[in-house]
């Protein structure tokens, strides 16, 4: 009997082929980590071929470990949105590196077209802003600086997709060449209200409509896998873009539920029901999801450094050996001495939008060591939450509450910190990994093993933590004023 559920939880660093039941227990995870390129100051790259063959790997590690593909029900992936993949559709093989989300190679490109006036016209369409974080510029590059890629253009065989675009493709040995609505939506080429790809938008980035892939529901029979593969047919009936999925994996199923994820970036979606959201905050306008045709919309404000600001401390600075060391040295101080950061290691996202930003520590002192630096990188995490909030309130879906997930989030100081700076309940789920969770919930629906996704919401959700503010407002000020002094240097 078919009892698990797979879900491919393909990130920024890692692949990881998870197993879950139908009442959201996790039974194995396999997990390999993915090369990170970076070939220039600014460009960060993958290998998508490393990453199908890592993917396959996995899965096959973990439907072993179930006892064979007749024990697997039905496959979910989520995926690290806006990174590109350019394939051939003949040889089904990469025509170059994919260019990942943090990227930002084109922010000239984004910057002609914003001189040119194309930015609000954008914006009304896409819910977006003309970024480098967005796949449709990324995609142009590799037209205008990739022969490989342009020549594929011209004989009519290239395909461009997204993560989860290109495993379908290689898990269906190119019978399917698809991508779920959330992840189109973070293209920069479909309408929020668009069926499919735009015409006009994919003629103002110079990206050829026949390269990309059919839009279609995060749930339901949408592909099923080459038998000779997994060891069956496996029918694929979930699929998510990673921030979406965490925002279903918290089961923020109503308008005004709103989630922030604590990964490689950080993320908050709130969800807007049916209508289009409209942001005058240069936050922006996401499809959450779309099941039978219908959409569900999320406004989003995203952060571009947040768990990679420990793996810098980690691995370029040597504060720590490993992350999770970090809270253990925040709770052995009272304060960072004045020590602050300001992450923008990759620009600053959501809503500053300023590609040219660059990090920075303030406040340095003779008494500043591991400790203070620690401290404050887990500050910045809060502090980059409340500007978020500010934003968020001034476009009409203020929070009441916030629930958190992601790696991150495991840390109860930082927990606690942002409850202490939003002066607001924070609300963590006993299994912090929601995209993945969210995607098993989107594949369950999909595979009829439940009626809905709110049933399958309310059956897979686990129990939760609670964190409640304890911070004056005479010092919640004291630290914003600092942060805001910071962020104007960067």
């Amino acid at each position: 009997m078919s009892t698990f559920i797979l879900v491919l939880d393909e990130g920024t660093t890692s692949t990881r082929a998870m197993l879950f039941d139908v009442a959201g227990k996790l039974h194995e995870v396999v997990q390999q980590e993915i090369t990170q390129h970076y070939p220039r100051g600014g460009w960060v790259e993958h290998d998508a071929a490393e990453i199908w063959d890592k993917t396959l790997a996995c899965a096959l590690e973990v439907i072993e470990k179930a006892g064979g593909a007749d024990k697997i029900a039905c496959i979910g992936i989520t995926n690290q949105r806006e990174t590109v993949v350019a394939w051939d559709k003949q040889s089904g093989e990469p025509l170059c590196k994919a260019i990942v989300w943090q990227d930002r190679r084109t922010a000239d490109f984004c910057e002609e077209l914003r001189a040119a006036g194309h930015e609000p016209d954008v914006q009304e369409k896409t819910g977006l802003l003309l970024d480098p974080y967005f796949s449709g510029t990324k995609m142009r590059w590799m037209l205008d600086n990739i022969p490989e890629v342009s020549a594929a253009a011209d004989a009519g065989t290239l395909a461009f997709g997204t993560i989860e675009s290109w495993l379908i493709f290689k898990l269906t040995s190119g019978a399917k060449h698809i991508t779920d609505a959330s992840n189109a939506s973070r293209t920069l080429l479909m309408a929020l209200d668009g069926a499919g790809f735009d015409e006009g938008l994919c003629d103002l980035l110079g990206v050829p409509r026949s390269s990309m892939p059919q839009v279609v529901d995060n749930a339901g029979t949408l592909a099923a896998t080459e038998a000779s593969l997994l060891g069956a047919a496996i029918p694929i009936t979930g699929l998510a873009g990673d921030q979406q999925s965490a925002t279903i994996g918290q089961a923020c199923l109503k308008p005004g539920e709103t989630k922030a994820t604590y990964g490689t970036g950080a993320f908050v979606l709130t969800n807007k029901g049916h209508d289009i959201p409209r942001s005058v905050n240069r936050l922006l306008g996401t499809v959450l999801m779309q099941l039978d045709g219908k959409r569900t919309y999320a406004i989003e404000g995203s952060v571009f450094v947040a768990g990679s600001l420990m793996q810098w401390l980690r691995d370029s600075l040597g504060i720590v050996e490993i992350a999770s060391e970090t809270e253990a040295l925040a709770r052995s101080i009272d304060d960072t001495g004045g020590v602050t950061i300001v992450p923008a290691l990759a620009g600053l996202g959501a809503p500053h939008w300023r590609a040219d930003a660059r990090g920075i520590i303030a406040g340095l002192s003779f008494a500043s060591g591991k400790a203070e630096l620690a401290r404050a990188a887990l500050e910045a995490m809060a502090h980059q939450t409340h500007d978020l909030a500010d934003a968020f309130a001034a476009d009409g879906a203020a929070w009441d509450s916030l629930k958190i997930d992601g790696g991150m989030s495991a840390n109860d100081w930082m927990a606690q910190d942002i409850a202490n700076i939003l002066g607001l309940t924070v609300e963590r789920p006993g299994f912090v990994e929601t995209t993945a969770l969210g995607t098993a919930m989107l594949a369950a629906t999909g595979a009829g093993l439940y009626e809905s996704l709110g049933d399958a919401a309310e059956a897979m959700r686990g129990e939760l933590a609670r964190f409640e503010p304890e911070m004056g407002q005479v010092q919640r000020e004291e630290r914003l004023t600092r942060w805001r002094k910071a962020l104007a240097a960067a």
